[in-house]
């Protein structure tokens, strides 16, 4: 492949421009990347970043962040998890609870191990980041007085940035890369996973991060004896609508306009009107002068989330330990309600959002060519250099959207009624669903496909954040397995391209 100079993706109509190379916290980068022939949207990342700053780590599965971290490559995020674990899709990421064993089934081996990752921690989009700014300037400029637990925000000034990674965010990437080496060892000391990124660069350094975790791990390992070709090549795929890119939803058109970007914000809305008054009144109380409407109340609590992870070691931020636990819970059911009525199964067009990826998903599985006519890069898919089959491993990085709408296309949470959005149901109550137990920062999904000495064929489960999801409508056993033709042949909406034809009326 020919080298040439470093490339960003063009940007997103929803996200602010991206850096140039010099702006991101003065490192030295270098990212080389090959343009594919028959002028098709293909960039190749070859090497990954190269730091003047070295990210460090301290050796061990069990503590592999700095000392001191809230978060680790085994568990994740643990600190006051009673609140930090119900922050939606901006809780750090965190090992959810299983009710299946998530270890290998006595008498199988894992052969095939696919990673669907979301990016690391950051900081807000640059509209919300300049909607917090305003809120906070005008706070400071109107209260005078401030209540017992609010006196920390008479000197607070916000410096959070927009849309790129942040320290802790970085180091996320690195602990998953580190656990995923660990988790499928008997594969990974002797296999190197090929990986893709969706073109934001925030995803494209979550990738390369977690792939130096990855090599990390190798190096540790004693019983590795494989050469190991770091840096690993990262296949960039560009996002925006003018791109076919299985790991974006741009490509469908209508989802991303009204009236199907609204239901998620009218269900989000209802809810608010619901739970925060009482919130609202309170921080009024304690904030004289600062007039506070319900929804300012979610922008105060978004708060807590982004100024926890601008943080190396994720220390909670102040913000916090304004608001009870039942009131997290409460914000937890907000952002869940988003994800559920934006882009997944209570949104029209949420799963065939995510058709274009499982039908790759299940190429790679089978091992035959794509069969596909949604949002894959056809000219990518069929290039064996641009989409290997016969891997043993897999890697790709995306969006928390885009991942939920991956999801539903797998059906993962079929089993989980309408969300209500006047009460409160927790995930316990909902089959599992929740944003914060599926697209938590740094959230990654586990597809493992198995030989068991007791079966006949070879048998596929799914783990989200570490929970088993127990498949349906194919014959799954006991441990949530099923096996790999049933498998297939449950994905008949996505095979069948779900609703395609309707992403441009």
């Amino acid at each position: 492949m020919d080298r040439l100079k470093a490339w960003v993706a063009p940007n997103s109509y929803k996200y602010s421009a991206l850096p140039d190379s010099s702006s991101v916290h003065g490192r030295e980068k270098r990212i080389t990347a090959a343009v594919d022939r028959n002028r098709t949207t293909l960039k190749l990342l070859t090497g990954g970043l190269v730091f003047s700053l070295v990210l460090y780590f301290v050796v061990g599965y069990m503590r592999s962040s700095p000392s001191g971290s809230c978060d680790s490559a085994k568990d994740g995020f643990q600190c006051r998890a009673e609140i930090s674990h119900f922050w939606g899709q901006y809780s750090p990421y965190y090992s959810v609870s299983s009710n299946i064993s998530r270890s290998t089934p006595k008498g199988c081996e894992v052969n095939f191990a696919q990673v669907l990752s979301r990016h690391g921690a950051r900081d807000p989009t640059a509209g919300k980041t300049v909607i917090y700014a305003a809120l906070i300037a005008r706070i400071r400029s109107s209260v005078t007085e401030y209540g017992k637990h609010f006196k920390f925000m008479k000197d607070y000034n916000y410096t959070l940035g927009a849309d790129q990674l942040s320290d802790f965010g970085r180091q996320e990437m690195a602990n998953s890369g580190i656990k995923f080496y660990k988790r499928y060892e008997h594969l990974t000391r002797d296999e190197s996973p090929f990986v893709r990124s969706a073109g934001q660069f925030r995803v494209v350094e979550s990738a390369d991060y977690w792939t130096k975790g990855f090599h990390e791990a190798r190096l540790e390992d004693r019983h590795s004896k494989s050469p190991d070709a770091y840096p690993y090549d990262i296949l960039v795929i560009p996002e925006g609508p003018e791109y076919n890119n299985t790991l974006s939803h741009d490509a469908c058109t209508a989802a991303n306009t009204e009236p199907n970007t609204a239901v998620g914000a009218i269900a989000q809305a209802t809810w608010v009107d619901v739970f925060t008054p009482p919130i609202t009144e309170r921080l009024n109380k304690n904030l004289p002068g600062a007039n506070l409407t319900n929804k300012e109340t979610i922008y105060m609590m978004d708060l807590c989330p982004y100024e926890t992870v601008a943080d190396i070691n994720g220390k909670l931020s102040d913000f916090c330990y304004l608001f009870s636990k039942d009131e997290w819970h409460g914000y937890d059911y907000y952002q869940s309600l988003g994800k559920w009525y934006g882009w997944a199964n209570g949104n029209p067009l949420g799963p065939t959002q995510g058709v274009g990826f499982v039908n790759e998903l299940i190429a790679r599985l089978t091992g035959k060519a794509v069969d596909d006519h949604t949002d894959t890069n056809s000219t990518l898919d069929s290039s064996p250099e641009s989409f290997p089959l016969g891997r043993a491993l897999y890697a790709d990085f995306s969006h928390d959207n885009d991942m939920t709408s991956v999801f539903a296309a797998l059906g993962l949470y079929n089993l989980t009624e309408p969300l209500s959005n006047t009460t409160k149901t927790p995930p316990r109550d909902t089959n599992g669903y929740s944003a914060s137990w599926s697209v938590p920062f740094a959230a990654r999904m586990y597809v493992e496909k198995m030989s068991c000495g007791d079966s006949d064929e070879e048998l596929v489960r799914v783990l989200v954040n570490d929970r088993v999801i127990p498949l349906e409508n194919c014959d799954a056993d006991k441990l949530g397995r099923c096996k790999l033709s049933r498998f297939v042949e449950s994905l008949s909406f996505a095979r069948a391209g779900g609703y395609w034809d309707r992403c441009f009326q």
